[in-house]
């Protein structure tokens, strides 16, 4: 991976053989038992990928060589691993996936025992002894042990359906892109009450049916699907199942920060977003926003910092405190389930929120040209606008302007692009401050 970095904003990701390699998760093994002080025990599961395994026994060997016990778990979701590490006295946990990211694509991602991801300042700790090569091997005697816990997966399958009230013979679609929900993700439904349709829910790491990226060009079979056969919901998960994203009964793919937006109005008490979230957030939410930068381990620090009731990323990626620390994607499929089942159809509830035209644009750009067209971007755009009432730069820029309109800038962590993300109260004036920033980052690249 890039010189001195290993990490992105959710963990370690890159393609296979170029950027994750066997080596690479061997020493991240060894580095992470380093860091654990040569001793406890790491669950690990991984995803559909084809290149899981090879990881999982490299890592696995890493660990064991440095005097750590491994307790697998296999394939599973995201969301199980934080769980299992918690509910197991684990001291962390390992999941090899590259969530959203095509099929060339692995990663590695870490998981503390209170099943919040690793920070940013643990992953800097784990890059220091990797890139210093500071881990040590354990003697003959004192090398880890290996064991396999079956038992988790049904006792988290239970613990879910116990969080959920939904009505009889609600009728969902769900598509698991034939990622690591596949199995769980249909069966927990079920297990809820619902009459399950499944798409995609065959484990296959090229991932035949779709690209793993929840969003309307990959999710076109869901939404015929679900009108077709007069499904209340349809519900999408990316590779690795921490993430949801919903379609209503119309076969429209819900508006993600409308869709944050809903589920956050049933929580009393303080939210915690990130800061691409939308207005609708502000003007949805009982209690206060905290916004913080892009990734999930950051709104899981808020959340504990604050106390807060729930947080999520417009992404699809949402906490859930009252369950667990890790992003679960089955669970926030559970509860969109509950609301329409208790509440009405999903097309009407969304109405309800607050909606203004927003626009979500990419741009292409290599890991360093990304280092160079941020650099300056701050004032670059402070430069081209002359109504901004704020400027926030906790993740890239993002800008507030007088007529409530923000626009963000930032550096994808986990791809080559820089995304552009903006909102405002008019189409034309959310076009306009989308063209001057499109000018300003192509003239830097």
């Amino acid at each position: 991976m890039a010189a001195e970095k290993l990490f992105g904003t959710s963990g370690i990701r890159g393609k296979i053989g170029s950027e994750v390699t066997c080596e690479l998760a061997l020493n991240v093994g060894k580095s992470l038992a380093h860091y654990l002080g040569n001793e406890g025990r790491v669950v690990i599961g991984y995803d559909t990928r084809t290149t899981n395994q090879m990881l999982d026994q490299a890592i696995t060997a890493g660990l064991l060589e440095s005097g750590v016990d491994v307790i697998k778990i296999g394939m599973v979701p995201t969301p199980l691993v934080g769980y299992a590490t918690e509910k197991l006295d684990a001291d962390a946990g390992i999941m090899l996936t590259a969530s959203h990211n095509p099929s060339p694509y692995n990663g590695i991602k870490l998981w503390n025992k209170n099943a919040m991801a690793y920070t940013s300042a643990q992953e800097n700790e784990i890059e220091e002894i990797y890139f210093n090569k500071s881990y040590t091997s354990a003697t003959w005697d004192k090398v880890g042990r290996l064991s396999v816990n079956e038992e988790i997966k049904g006792q988290y399958v239970d613990d879910l359906v116990n969080m959920v009230d939904i009505k009889e013979g609600f009728k969902v679609v769900i598509d698991c892109a034939s990622g690591a929900g596949s199995e769980i993700s249909p069966l927990v439904f079920r297990k809820a009450g619902c009459e399950v349709t499944t798409l995609n829910s065959q484990p296959d790491g090229f991932f035949p049916g779709r690209n793993p990226e929840p969003n309307a060009e990959n999710l076109q079979t869901l939404m015929k699907t679900v009108v077709a056969i007069g499904a209340d919901l349809g519900i999408a998960h990316d590779g690795d199942a921490d993430r949801m994203i919903t379609v209503d009964e119309n076969g429209n793919v819900s508006p993600f920060d409308s869709l944050l937006a809903l589920i956050s109005k049933e929580f009393d008490g303080d939210i915690v977003t990130t800061v691409d979230a939308g207005l609708c957030m502000d003007e949805s939410v009982k209690g206060n926003v905290f916004r913080t930068p892009v990734g999930d381990v950051n709104v899981a620090e808020v959340i504990i910092e604050k106390n807060a009731s729930f947080g999520g990323e417009p992404s699809g990626t949402w906490l859930h405190p009252d369950f667990c620390m890790c992003p679960d994607g089955i669970l926030s499929g559970l509860r969109m389930a509950e609301l329409v089942s208790n509440k009405g159809k999903l097309s009407e509830l969304l109405d309800e929120i607050p909606s203004y035209p927003n626009v979500r644009e990419k741009i292409t750009c290599s890991k360093e040209a990304k280092i160079k067209v941020m650099e300056n971007m701050e004032g670059l755009l402070t430069d081209a606008f002359d109504d901004i009432v704020e400027v926030n730069s906790v993740d890239g820029v993002r800008l507030t302007f007088a007529d409530d309109s923000w626009v963000l800038v930032r550096p994808s962590g986990t791809e080559d692009y820089v995304r552009i993300t903006l909102e405002s109260r008019s189409e034309e004036r959310a076009e306009e401050i989308r063209d001057a920033c499109v000018k300003i980052i192509n003239e830097n690249l």
